[in-house]
């Protein structure tokens, strides 16, 4: 067996300005990513700059725990919590769209490009579908008694998949919003879903510290169950190139995977490479230089870098 290679991990800039708990972060263009926080603050970063401060785009009066950039569009959707949907048109810095939705926590959010929706998993077990470009609520399709706190798309099989505190995770078809499978092996509250790059395999996680990995095309076959972490796991987040998974705790530390075989990497907490002291709460891999972006309660977010692949 070859011996597995564990990237060095530096954690190389701490990006601060936030006033609370940062809990929202979300991909942009190349290098940019977006974060959203419990003081109501959307800012934008530039991960390859570090050094740059971050640029106020929206402040708002409610947390903000979901965003979702639209390349295609131009525009930064974010969940204002109690009061719907917002949109910034980032080239122009402003508001454009607005939509209300029941007052309620908005814990997630993604867009379908082939169907041109928005999906919406709320507070109240409600999932919501807006259509585009007017940003028209369509339909709202109560799931769960309990909260639905990540939605993961796979556009080739036209599936959404959501995740709730009632514990299941539910796959449905994105046409007809009907319930295509339910998978309950799950002990809590689910935080986290998401599909491999390749989209063969489902990885979830959320309360129970468990990571699960599921075999799609087998009908969402469990395949296995990995302890990872001591303390709720808050997100999963693949590498671009598929290699690394990496995922973040309640218990203050991120930790690297190996995908293809879940093997822990690396561990990145406090007292070995001066990570973050309070729970980190969400992961994004912006552009295409190994680096890894966190937010945390601290009310930071760190870059990290990855040492270039091992051949």
């Amino acid at each position: 067996m070859p011996e597995i290679f564990r990237p060095p991990v530096t954690r190389i800039a701490t990006l601060a300005g936030h006033r609370d708990a940062v809990y929202a972060l979300t991909g942009g263009s190349g290098s940019h990513v977006y974060s959203g926080s419990a003081d109501g603050m959307v800012v934008g970063w530039d991960a390859a700059e570090p050094a740059r401060d971050g640029e106020l785009l929206a402040r708002v009066q409610n947390s903000v725990y979901a965003l979702r950039h639209l390349p295609t569009l131009g525009l930064l959707v974010l969940g204002h919590n109690f009061q719907g949907i917002q949109a910034i048109d980032l080239a122009k810095k402003e508001l454009v769209h607005a939509t209300a939705l029941p007052p309620v926590a908005i814990f997630e959010i993604v867009f379908s490009e082939s169907r041109q929706r928005l999906y919406a998993g709320l507070g109240d077990g409600t999932l919501a579908v807006l259509r585009l470009p007017d940003f028209r609520l369509e339909k709202l399709l109560r799931l769960a008694d309990k909260s639905l706190r990540t939605l993961v798309l796979h556009e080739c099989r036209g599936e959404l998949v959501v995740g709730s505190s009632d514990h299941l995770i539910r796959v449905l078809d994105l046409d007809s919003l009907e319930t295509k499978y339910t998978l309950g092996e799950s002990t809590n509250s689910v935080f986290s879903v998401a599909f491999s790059p390749d989209g063969a395999y489902l990885l979830t996680a959320g309360r129970d510290a468990q990571i699960r990995r599921w075999d799609v095309a087998a009908g969402y076959a469990l395949l296995d169950t990995v302890p990872a972490h001591m303390y709720t796991i808050n997100h999963l987040a693949f590498s671009p190139d598929g290699r690394y998974l990496a995922s973040c705790s309640l218990d203050k530390s991120i930790k690297l995977w190996d995908a293809a075989t879940l093997t822990l990497l690396r561990v990145l907490d406090r007292a070995r490479a001066a990570g973050h002291g309070t729970s980190v709460n969400r992961l994004v891999w912006p552009g295409t230089e190994n680096r890894l972006v966190s937010c945390s309660d601290d009310r930071s977010l760190a870059v990290w870098q990855l040492e270039a692949v091992s051949q």
